[in-house]
C-alpha cells in the first residue's frame, strides 16, 4: 500500500485490531442468519509525510451508503457546539446575507440550521441518502454527492462559490485526502475561508483512543500533516484551536495559498508542540499496540467479573467507537445484553459483528440494569446527567476508555 497523500510506500504497521465489519454497517433481524463482510483493521504510518492511514480493504460506497446511520442532531452537546460555531464565524469573518456558506458532509442538518436562522444564504453537501433527506426536512438545500475537485469544479462554474466552507468530522472519512482537500480551494471565493474540525492525532496516541479506529476514517491526523496535505492541495492553515470535542480535536482555518490572513502563533505553537512529542518520529507511535491491549483486557476482567457476580450490565450509545471496542475484546450479549440508543435508525437493529441489540430507553426503565457502560466516551457527562435516573435504583456508569472508570 501508498500512502494515500504523497504515494511513499508504507511499510510500518502501527496498531492491528484484527477484522471487523464497517463500524455503521448496523444489522437488521433478517440479517442475522446470514454472513457479515468483515476487512482487515489495521494503522499504517507514512514516514515521509507523517500521515497516519488505515490499510485500504474497503471503498467508500460500501461505508457511506444509502442507510448510513450516523445522524449528528441526536447529540444535544453537539449541537451546542455548532451553534457557538456559527455565531463565532459570523463574528470573525462578518457573515451577512450577502455571503454564501457552503458544509462538506452536511449529514442532517444539524449546524446549517443555524446559519438558515441567522439569516446568511447557505447550502450542505452531503452522499449519504439518509442523513441528506434529514437535512432536506430542515428546509436545508443539500446537494447529494461526494465532495472532491470535480464537484467544486461544477458548483464553481454555476456561481455557488462560498465565503465560509466548513468541514467537521469529515477530513478523516475520505479515501482520496488529496482530491477531496483540492476540491475547498475551488469551491472558496478569492477571500474565502475554510474552516476543518478533526479528532487530533496527539490525543489519540497520549488516551489510548483505539477506538476511534474505524473503516470509515481514512486518515488519522496531526496539523504537521495537515500543514503539508494542505499546501500540497492549494491551501494555507492561517490559525488552530484545540477543541474538547470528540476526545480532544484540532479546528484548523485555511484559506487559498497566498491569501490575506497572517498566520497566528497558535500555528507555530502547535506545530512546535508535535515535534516536541515525537510526531515526525516512528518511536512515537510504538506504544499504541499495547495500550489498545490493555484497554480491552481491563474491559473484559470487568465483565466477565461482573457476569460471575450476577451483575446485568447494558451499554450505551450504540456509536461507532464502540463497535470498534466491542469487536476487538470479542464482547457479546452474554456480557453486555443490549445497547441503549435514542437514534430510531438504529434501535431494534444489531451491531455490526458483535449482534448485540439495540433497543430505546423504555428499556433500561423495565430491565433496571446494576452497570451502564457508555460507549461514547467522549459524551459521558452527557449521557450520565441524561440517565441520572438509573442512579435511583443504584446502576452505576463506567466507560473502558481512556482506562476503566466506574461513576
Amino acid at each position: 500500500m501508498k500512502c494515500r497523500h504523497c504515494a511513499t510506500e508504507l511499510t510500518r504497521r502501527i496498531l492491528d485490531l484484527g477484522t471487523a465489519p464497517p463500524s455503521n454497517a448496523y444489522l437488521g433481524a433478517d440479517a442475522l442468519d446470514a454472513p457479515e463482510t468483515y476487512f482487515p483493521l489495521r494503522l499504517m504510518l507514512c514516514e515521509a509525510c507523517w500521515l497516519v492511514q488505515t490499510e485500504d480493504f474497503a471503498g467508500r460506497e460500501a461505508l457511506f451508503t444509502k442507510d448510513y446511520a450516523y445522524f449528528s442532531a441526536f447529540s444535544s452537546s453537539w449541537l451546542e457546539h455548532s451553534k457557538r460555531y456559527v455565531e463565532a464565524m459570523v463574528a470573525r469573518f462578518g457573515l451577512n446575507a450577502r455571503s454564501m456558506v457552503a458544509e462538506v458532509a452536511a449529514n442532517d442538518g444539524y449546524l446549517l440550521q443555524y446559519m438558515r436562522d441567522a439569516g446568511i444564504p447557505c447550502y450542505g453537501i452531503e452522499p449519504t441518502a439518509s442523513t441528506a433527506a434529514a437535512a432536506r426536512g430542515r428546509d436545508i438545500e443539500i446537494v447529494e454527492r461526494f465532495f472532491g475537485v470535480g464537484l467544486s469544479d461544477e458548483l464553481a462554474a454555476a456561481g455557488r462559490q462560498a465565503d465560509l466552507i466548513a468541514a467537521n468530522n469529515v477530513l478523516a472519512h475520505v479515501p482520496d485526502i488529496n482530491d477531496f482537500v483540492g476540491g475547498f480551494a475551488r469551491l472558496l471565493k478569492p477571500a474565502g475561508v475554510a474552516t476543518f474540525e478533526f479528532p487530533h492525532l496527539c490525543e489519540l496516541m497520549a488516551n489510548s483512543q483505539f477506538d476511534t479506529v474505524y473503516h470509515e476514517h481514512y486518515s488519522y491526523l496531526s496539523l504537521t500533516a495537515v500543514v503539508q496535505i494542505f499546501a500540497a492541495g492549494g491551501l494555507s492553515v492561517f490559525d488552530v484551536e484545540k477543541l474538547p470535542t470528540h476526545g480532544g480535536s484540532l479546528r484548523v482555518f485555511a484559506q487559498r495559498a497566498g491569501g490575506a490572513y497572517e498566520k497566528t502563533a497558535a500555528v507555530t505553537a502547535l506545530l512546535n508542540e508535535e515535534r516536541a512529542l515525537g510526531v515526525a518520529t516512528a518511536g512515537y507511535y510504538t506504544p499504541l499496540q499495547a495500550g489498545a491491549e490493555r484497554v480491552r483486557d481491563d474491559l473484559l476482567r470487568f465483565l466477565i467479573d461482573a457476569r460471575r457476580d450476577g451483575l446485568k450490565v447494558a451499554a450505551y450509545g450504540a456509536a461507532a467507537k464502540g463497535n470498534t471496542l466491542m469487536n476487538f475484546a470479542g464482547v457479546r450479549s452474554d456480557l453486555v445484553r443490549y445497547v441503549v440508543d435514542r437514534n430510531p435508525a438504529k434501535v431494534w437493529r444489531f451491531m455490526p459483528g458483535s449482534r448485540i441489540p439495540i433497543v430505546d430507553e423504555d428499556r433500561l426503565l423495565k430491565d433496571r440494569p446494576d452497570m451502564i457502560l457508555i460507549l461514547p466516551w467522549n459524551l459521558r457527562h452527557e449521557v450520565t446527567a441524561q440517565l441520572a435516573y438509573a442512579r435511583d435504583w443504584g446502576a452505576r456508569f463506567a466507560v473502558a476508555v481512556p482506562q476503566l472508570q466506574l461513576a
